[in-house]
């Protein structure tokens, strides 16, 4: 039906009270609702505060001192080199802005949202950290411009020198500055956005005024005055050949306001702080009215804008002003302007906006991390907003940390630090950005599209060599302080419901490996158990679980579950909604499983279905393990184990203990009917069988204490294989193919750490009369050498317990050509009584587990059998393999 002719379709389709449901940075959420906060355009709210943030006090205090100490050459390489930087990040941040709705946070909103919480939050916090170091600088920038003017040390005519200078004077200017920029954040966004419009006019008056003034003013000796007695004159020499020869290499002294030795490194630190303002619009992004659109177009257009401007600076400077000018007076450009106070004038104007842009974006990412919780209560109260929406509790958190920045009081020395700081929060764009590109999500569908994996990377690998450039020791340090948040996040945060780039990433690669996984290049060398464990309820299951995870090896291991019921009499598959039950309770148990559930009417035929379904590609279950079928009653795992007896915080994916503890059924008690009859538990068997499956049967598994078994103060243990079909003692072979699959799995239950101080013994039943059991056991010893399996061989007289094995159907009928001799229960109980007779603490036993037999009537006299052979001998393991699993050869 056409959309056109249903005014009702269409209006069902685009109705509020139906929005779609996408998420934060997926799809469009629906018809959107104008929000009270979001008033602030692309011009104010993205260009305007990012110019003024990328100009500061580098605009009009820096340009002679980067063209000074590193030449007109090494200058241009270092603006090129830091907006190509800059420029493979906008690239990023175009691309993840344009890719769904952006909320407050900026930076931070953009990393947390696709990387994670523990990636976004630990850059987030050290975004925000540079935010307001960047702010500190910004301060100290115009205080240095203040006292250079008005200081009682400065450079002007007494008369101007009404200011006291000194360490603790600097820091009383430069908290007053911060207290006027605390007043306007205060206030709000709004106010913020008229006062940076205003000043962003009269910044750019200035650099009219500037240019106009290289041009116009003639050549003239410039006074530089160091203090009162040491006073020199240099240059302005206009547009001359000469000096631009002169000014094109570089020349690296001390700076005079550090007394530090100038290098390419430094000063490209301070430099490159001149370019990292490109995230103020995007910090602003909980103002925007459409922040998806404004970040990349305001960005951009800062970013080529500001760059034209620098370029001319430097051009200019080096064509114009001797060295000694640049090197000596970074504030030249007002001793050669048309009209000096006009410089001052935007000095000011762009430090206060760059310190007022950093107070009010850092406050911003403050905001955004404390509604996210990922610090818990230290940031609680930023949470806090006014009517208007105005974080003002986390203004004052961030006015209170540039107080402390505000003690180093140099420019020059927090520079670095805030260089490296916004290089990681960069990089951490460019990898969100590469991630969401590697992983080719279906809903990563950006509209901006000039960017690739390849600038992502070359973003990353650029900003990461910067850092090390600039300052290996703050790149190192910034690191490692990223690595322990990380950490702590990691422990401490609950699961979020933003989505997890890791999950789309891995999804990725292992489906390219699982293509490359071919079964038809499998070889009985690197064999590995892959499991099927069938679990009814794990409150009785969850000691046999844990068991199997050992076993595995690092091989495939998958709880598998039915459900009874038929798909038909119901409104939704029921089993949808269960798993998340049962994969918080694979997070519980702590082990390495994949959960797999299906609806059938039996269980036979969902066991069935998982044998053939399970997996994927060369990742399929070969061995089926099922629990015994028998009357035993074992505890209620989830009332001894403290971790379903005591409660967490921490509740992840939705399920609380609470809920997991009732969603799956108490043990049933004593006498209860089962609701699987045992004809039908030995028919799955003779499926798996069937099916090629290998299959183990686990008996008495509640009981296993590992705890116990391997405590310090407990005697060794053993693990003891019986590799003979104990129901079939005339069977000669000691190791067909059934044999060695139990040795191996007890070899492979040896190797894992935890079971190593168990030692292996193998059993060789030997009759009295039997005079090649010598024989046989040297076979059996060479065979463990070639294997490489370390197991003691112990052999048993049984000739009591073989004479109970029946008498011939026929008179005279060799004993050993019996094939077909009844096994009786008496035979079966001193079987048992043999096994159990064997000295020392036995953790579990391997016993050969036979074929079920073909007709169908036996299959409950079979299992019968199996519950003499196995009873009271604690955790066994019978066992029926049906491929080669060992290999002699390298």
């Amino acid at each position: 039906m056409s959309t056109e002719s249903s005014p009702l379709l269409s209006y069902r389709l685009f109705s509020e009270e139906t929005p779609l449901v996408g998420g934060d940075m997926g799809v469009a959420v629906g018809p959107p609702h104008p929000d009270p906060a979001r008033r602030l355009s692309t011009f104010f709210g993205v260009v305007v505060p990012t110019v003024l943030s990328m100009f500061s006090i580098v605009v009009f205090m820096r340009v002679g001192f980067v063209v000074g100490h590193a030449g007109f050459l090494q200058s241009l390489l270092m603006l090129v080199v830091a907006y190509v930087i800059i420029l493979l990040t906008v690239l990023s941040i175009c691309a993840i802005c344009t890719n769904g709705a952006i909320q407050g946070g900026g930076a931070y909103f953009m990393i947390s949202r696709t990387l994670g919480p523990e990636f976004g939050g630990s850059i987030g916090l050290m975004f925000y950290l540079a935010n307001v170091c960047a702010c500190g600088v910004y301060i100290l920038g115009l205080v240095e411009a203040v006292l250079d003017v008005f200081g009682a040390e400065g450079t002007d005519p007494p008369g101007a020198r009404v200011l006291p200078q000194g360490y603790f004077y600097s820091f009383l200017y430069g908290s007053v500055v911060l207290l006027l920029c605390l007043l306007v954040c205060l206030v709000g966004a709004r106010i913020y956005a008229r006062a940076a419009f205003l000043i962003f006019l009269v910044v750019n008056l200035v650099l009219v005024a500037i240019f106009v003034s290289f041009v116009a003013v003639g050549p003239r000796q410039v006074p530089v005055a160091r203090d009162a007695n040491h006073t020199f004159n240099t240059s302005f020499t206009g547009f001359r050949l000469a000096t631009l020869r002169a000014n094109l290499p570089a020349m690296y002294s001390r700076d005079y306001t550090t007394n530090n030795l100038m290098t390419f490194a430094t000063v490209f630190a301070v430099m490159f702080n001149g370019c990292t303002g490109i995230m103020a619009g995007s910090n602003m992004s909980g103002e925007l009215r459409n922040a998806s659109s404004s970040i990349p177009k305001g960005t951009i257009i800062a970013v080529v804008y500001t760059f034209i401007i620098y370029f001319l600076l430097f051009l200019m400077t080096s064509f114009t002003c001797e060295r000694t000018l640049l090197k000596e007076d970074y504030g030249f450009f007002r001793s050669i302007n048309l009209w000096p106070p006009l410089v001052l004038v935007g000095v000011y104007a762009a430090s206060l906006s760059a310190s007022m842009s950093s107070l009010i974006g850092a406050s911003r990412i403050l905001h955004a991390l404390a509604k996210d919780d990922l610090f818990g209560i230290i940031l609680a109260p930023a949470k806090i907003v006014s009517k208007g929406g105005n974080p003002w509790v986390a203004v004052l958190y961030t006015w209170a940390l540039v107080q402390l920045v505000l003690f180093a009081g140099k420019l020059n020395t927090i520079a670095g630090i805030v260089t490296v700081f916004y290089l990681v929060a960069y990089a951490a764009v460019d990898l969100a950005c590469l991630a969401l590109e590697w992983a080719s999500a279906p809903n990563f569908r950006p509209t901006f599209q000039l960017f690739s994996w390849h600038t992502c990377l070359l973003g990353i690998a650029s900003c990461v060599l910067m850092m090390f450039l600039i300052s290996p020791a703050g790149a190192s340090g910034s690191l490692v302080l990223m690595l322990a948040l990380l950490g702590f996040i990691h422990l401490r945060a609950p699961a979020s419901s933003w989505g997890y780039i890791s999950q789309a990433l891995i999804f990725h690669q292992v489906r390219k490996y699982l293509l490359l996984l071919d079964v038809r290049k499998e070889h009985v060398k690197f064999w590995r158990p892959q499991m099927l464990l069938m679990v009814a309820n794990p409150r009785s299951g969850a000691q046999l679980v844990r068991f199997v995870n050992d076993l595995k090896k690092g091989g495939l291991f998958v709880l598998g579950h039915v459900e009874i019921g038929e798909l038909d009499t119901m409104p939704s598959d029921p089993i949808q909604a269960h798993y998340n039950f049962w994969l918080s309770l694979v997070d519980k148990l702590n082990v390495k499983a994949f959960v797999d559930l299906t609806l059938s009417p039996s269980v036979r035929q969902g066991t069935q279905h998982l044998l053939r379904i399970t997996g994927l590609g060369g990742m399929k279950p070969n061995t089926l393990v099922l629990g015994f079928y028998d009357a035993f009653v074992p505890d209620d795992y989830f009332l001894r184990d403290p971790a379903f007896s005591q409660a967490r915080e921490n509740d992840h994916f939705g399920v609380d203990l609470p809920a997991l503890q009732a969603h799956f059924p108490l043990v049933r008690g004593a006498g209860a009917s089962k609701a699987l009859p045992a004809a039908e538990y030995v028919a799955i068997v003779s499926d798996a069988v069937k099916m090629h499956k290998n299959v183990c049967l686990a008996r008495y598994f509640p009981l296993l204490d590992k705890q116990r078994l391997f405590s310090s103060k407990a005697e060794g243990c053993f693990v003891d294989v019986w590799p003979l079909n104990l129901l079939r003692p005339d069977t000669p072979a000691y190791v067909d193919v059934c044999s060695l699959f139990l040795l191996q799995l007890a070899c492979i239950l040896t190797m894992v750490s935890s079971w190593r101080a168990a030692c292996l013994r193998l059993f060789l039943c030997v009759e009295s009369g039997d005079r090649g059991w010598v024989a046989k056991e040297e076979k059996l010893k060479e065979l463990l050498s070639k294997l490489r399996i370390k197991a003691a061989i112990r052999a048993v007289t049984w000739d009591h317990v073989v004479a109970l094995h029946g008498q011939p159907l026929a008179a005279g009928e060799p004993f050993l050509n019996s094939a077909a001799r009844q096994v009786t229960d008496e035979y079966l109980a001193a079987v048992n009584a043999l096994v159990l007779q064997q000295g020392g603490q036995v953790a579990v036993r391997f016993l050969y587990l036979p074929r079920p037999p073909a007709d169908t009537s036996m299959y409950e006299r079979y299992l019968e059998q199996l519950e003499i052979l196995t009873r009271d001998l604690g955790p066994t393991l019978l066992v029926h393999g049906l491929t080669p699993v060992t290999c002699t050869e390298l």
